[in-house]
């Protein structure tokens, strides 16, 4: 099983390095990195062509939407897995991610996101669990998480002509999840499957974090009723 991996970029000269080094020594490595440069203005493009393997690629329309979706158009191998550019993987996470694409009859996955960055308290987890409890709810199934998720080329093959294309409509994640479930796709989390990102929207823009995310969710799924 070979693995795609691929980071959306925006000006993120300030974690991209950190990104692409956690990746890099990984126990099992991706096969290959991408790096989709969506218009970067600062030196990202610059830190991540010092890595070796890593492929960048352009993607002019701006929006996470356009992004992700060149990034996996662009991958070559049967699995696709992403990060976001200011996330730090675990050492396993491939070797899971492998493992569980080998072990189950699944499409896609997704796993727990820590914070690196915010002083770790109870609360964390508390906050995860609603979040994955309320998906749930919302959804009436898994979604996925964009700094930590999974899936197969094949189902993005099925899905890719369906997904909406306007950020401000939907969290991109949960729909791509929802058009996975209508594809007859499965959604599977799995808790050995660990990204650790930061957590400045929560630290410098907590009703954004707390309050816009959720009712975005809401519309989200709002939009796949009508």
């Amino acid at each position: 099983m070979k693995v795609s991996a691929v980071i959306i970029a925006y000006n993120e000269e300030k974690f991209i390095g950190e990104c692409l080094r956690h990746l890099e020594n990984q126990i099992e490595k991706p096969d290959e990195i991408i790096v989709v440069d969506n218009n970067c203005t600062d030196n990202t493009v610059e830190i991540a062509s010092k890595f070796k393997g890593v492929r960048i690629v352009k993607e002019e329309k701006q929006g996470m939407i356009y992004a992700r979706n060149k990034g996996f158009d662009s991958a070559k191998y049967e699995v696709i897995v992403r990060c976001d550019a200011d996330t730090r993987v675990t050492k396993d996470w491939i070797k899971n991610i492998k493992k569980h694409f080998a072990d189950k009859k699944i499409d896609a996955l997704s796993g727990p996101i820590r914070f690196f960055d915010v002083p770790k308290t109870r609360f964390h987890k508390v906050l995860a669990d609603l979040y994955n409890d309320g998906a749930i709810l919302v959804y009436q199934h898994r979604i996925l998480d964009g700094p930590n998720m999974a899936l197969t080329k094949e189902i993005w093959g099925k899905v890719r002509d369906k997904v909406c294309l306007i950020d401000k409509d939907v969290h991109e994640d949960a729909d791509l999840a929802v058009h996975i479930v209508k594809a007859g796709g499965r959604i599977k989390y799995f808790k050995d499957v660990i990204v650790d990102a930061s957590g400045r929207r929560l630290l410098y823009n907590p009703s954004s974090f707390l309050l816009e995310y959720p009712w975005k969710h809401v519309k989200t799924r709002f939009r796949h009723l009508i």
